[in-house]
């Protein structure tokens, strides 16, 4: 049975952490770029050049989920103050439960909008573009990057992300031999760079008949996809060029023409391929997109050389080198070896249930904290 006391109590707590953050936000300045930008974009020949207003849109898109997440923060504090009078005066069970479900809504948008003010750097806005590879072990290890790739899309649909495929590479048998995704939201990048790294599954082997415990390891890639304003230069004498016939499930396209494109950036022997589209112009375009993407990233790493978790440190997709392990038997836990958070609910992180563990790491890493 709820309790008023106790409710009013963790209410009136998350009101103050609350009006301690709206103090930190920029949601007037945010607002008022936006009605600047719609009032420039309305004025007579605005649209004459389209082209040029790539960044314009870019930034008004950024702007209306920053505004739109600011004033639900706000509606939602608002919601809890309501139902905290309504419960002083009939402490009803209907009305606490009420009460119980829109304080939780309002400490779940806190925190969301208290790790976005942890995201200061400009690609952290990015769209992410993330990679799954598996490590040694044959189907084992195709099967765990596959579960980690539904782990991811159903996180992301749980925030109404939008996510599509740049290359996919099924196994015949089982799992993925490697996948690449495009994940659009608002800080995407900013809340999965911290996801890169090895990540290790322990388990009984579902393809062992004698049943024994299987670790399998697969490694997991992000990059913020860069914007047209800012210049990666690629030479076309440091690139080869590969096109080959498009695999993956369905479609009457795939495997009858060379319309898959693999790219190879020689003086760093990046690898990067496209296969989603029919067009064989279109894929290239997306596969040297993803390339500068790729190379964006090195050189923001190369600046970050000093942080114990930088992933582009990693030797191999094997023991020793992992940022978590996902342990099925002989207990049931997830652990961030770089923080120490932990979430004995496995079966609902491998769900999509991500938000602690990255809450957690990014107050760890960016946050100024030495422990989750």
């Amino acid at each position: 049975m709820l309790q008023f006391s106790d409710l009013r109590s963790k209410a009136t707590d998350c009101i103050q952490k609350y009006e301690t953050l709206w103090g930190r936000l920029d949601h007037a300045q945010s607002k008022e770029r936006l009605e600047e930008i719609e009032h420039d974009l309305s004025k007579p020949g605005a649209w004459d050049k389209p082209d040029e207003l790539t960044p314009v849109l870019r930034e008004k898109s950024v702007l209306e989920e920053k505004v739109s997440s600011y004033e639900a923060l706000s509606t939602a504090k608002d919601d809890v103050e309501e139902w905290l009078t309504l419960a002083a005066e009939d402490q009803d069970q209907d009305i606490l439960e009420a009460l119980s479900e829109n304080v939780n809504k309002l400490v779940s948008l806190v925190e969301q909008t208290e790790l976005s003010t942890l995201l200061s750097n400009p690609e952290d806005k990015s769209t992410a573009i993330l990679e799954i590879h598996p490590g040694a072990g044959g189907i084992e290890s195709q099967d765990w990057a596959e579960m980690l790739l539904r782990m991811y899309l159903r996180w992301c649909d749980k925030r109404n992300w939008k996510t599509s495929y740049l290359d996919y590479q099924p196994d015949d048998e089982a799992g993925i031999k490697s996948v690449t995704l495009r994940i659009q939201g608002l800080y995407a990048y900013g809340f999965l760079k911290g996801e890169a790294g090895i990540h290790r599954l322990i388990r009984i082997s579902p393809y062992d008949a004698s049943g024994r415990r299987h670790t399998s390891f697969a490694s997991v890639d992000v990059y913020p996809e860069i914007s047209q304003d800012i210049e990666i230069e690629v030479k076309d004498e440091d690139i080869r060029v590969d096109v080959f016939r498009a695999s993956g499930p369905g479609g009457q396209h795939v495997n009858k023409t060379n319309s898959a494109v693999r790219i190879t950036h020689l003086p760093t022997n990046i690898v990067v391929q496209c296969q989603n589209e029919k067009s064989q112009l279109k894929n290239k375009e997306t596969a040297m997109k993803v390339l500068k993407s790729r190379l964006y990233e090195r050189e923001l790493k190369k600046q970050e050389e000093s942080k114990k978790a930088d992933y582009s440190t990693k030797d191999s997709i094997a023991w020793g080198s992992q940022i978590k392990t996902y342990t099925l038997q002989p207990y049931r836990l997830v652990k961030d070896h770089r923080c120490g958070a932990e979430d004995g609910n496995v079966e609902a992180v491998l769900d999509g249930e991500l938000d602690d563990l990255i809450r957690n790491y990014l107050l760890h890493a960016y946050g100024g904290k030495n422990e989750c």
